[in-house]
């Protein structure tokens, strides 16, 4: 009898284990989907632009767009679109710029520009044939091109606020704020593409990202190296437990110094850049003025001579 009610309490506990295990199991598969879908969700929100996404959301390519699409997708390598997106990510993601998107106004340019390079080579098949050519590819590449323009842009607007939030970003840690309530305020009293990629660095991390993840995607969405520097900085300090204040405060003088460095070296170009166009523009001016009148004299002395 006794061994029984020892047989029976011990399948009893033997259950009652598996049952713990399980509910904790699912409990954690469960926040580690919630916490995934909240990342998406920033994803979307950062990648279509805060007033567009209730638009966007589940809006679909209409069918000759999604063909146009296609044909660009044959027509480009494997990675295009992940690399597309990483460039996206760079420009910023402006509003309603999708990889799809990019991917079917590709397709509009290659398809619209190849008859118009056509027209201009109408002398002969050769030519005709070449210049609708030349038309397709620059239809087929000006999206690309625009997309890299805009993340340009955004990347040197990146390297300009660095130095001013950064400073910001010390005397709020300094003043014995945290670091995740130090970037909280530099992205609620500043502007700009770094103000939007603090803010979304933040809401990172309060969905469950760790600072050193959240900063290597901050340091992967950028192609400035100063940034680079900052968050490889910040990942070390974390890593090694050196005080973020001080590594902050280290940082804002060397990228202080680096701005000026660079203001010099611009300022050095200068007199090399305005030498072609004082020589090709300002001197002939000159000696038409100066030399004009003289030339002419002679000349009515020679002809009256």
């Amino acid at each position: 009898m006794d061994g029984t009610l020892l047989l029976v309490v011990a399948v009893g506990a033997i259950t009652g284990a598996l049952t713990l295990v399980s509910v904790q199991v699912v409990a954690a598969t469960t926040g580690s989907t919630r916490m995934s879908r909240r990342l998406a969700h920033i994803e979307a929100t950062y990648g279509q632009g805060p007033a567009d996404v209730a638009e966007t959301d589940g809006e679909a390519l209409p069918p000759v767009l999604d063909r146009l699409r296609a044909l660009a997708a044959r027509l480009s390598p494997g990675s295009t679109t992940a690399s597309l997106e990483h460039r996206l990510d760079l420009a910023g993601n402006p509003s309603r710029w999708t990889p799809e998107r990019v991917m079917a106004f590709k397709g509009i340019g290659l398809i619209a520009l190849a008859p118009i390079g056509a027209l201009y080579g109408l002398g002969s098949a050769l030519t005709l044939i070449a210049y609708a050519l030349v038309g397709a590819a620059v239809g087929f590449f000006l999206p690309d091109l625009l997309v890299h323009n805009a993340a340009t842009k955004r990347q040197a607007l990146m390297a300009k606020e660095l130095a001013d939030v950064l400073d910001m970003l010390t005397v709020c840690v300094e003043a014995g704020l945290g670091f995740d309530a130090a970037v909280s305020q530099v992205a609620r009293n500043t502007s700009g593409p770094l103000s939007v990629e603090f803010s979304r660095m933040l809401q990172e991390m309060q969905l469950g990202k760790s600072r050193v993840e959240a900063l290597r995607a901050l340091s992967g969405r950028t192609t400035v190296d100063a940034v680079h520097t900052f968050a490889s900085s910040l990942i070390q300090a974390s890593e090694l437990g050196i005080p973020t204040a001080r590594v902050l405060h280290e940082q804002a003088g060397e990228i202080r110094v680096k701005r000026r460095q660079a203001a010099e070296e611009k300022a050095q170009k200068v007199p090399v850049k305005i030498l072609f166009p004082l020589l090709l523009c300002i001197f002939p001016a000159l000696f038409i003025i100066i030399i004009g009148p003289a030339g002419i004299e002679i000349y009515d002395s020679l002809v009256a001579g």
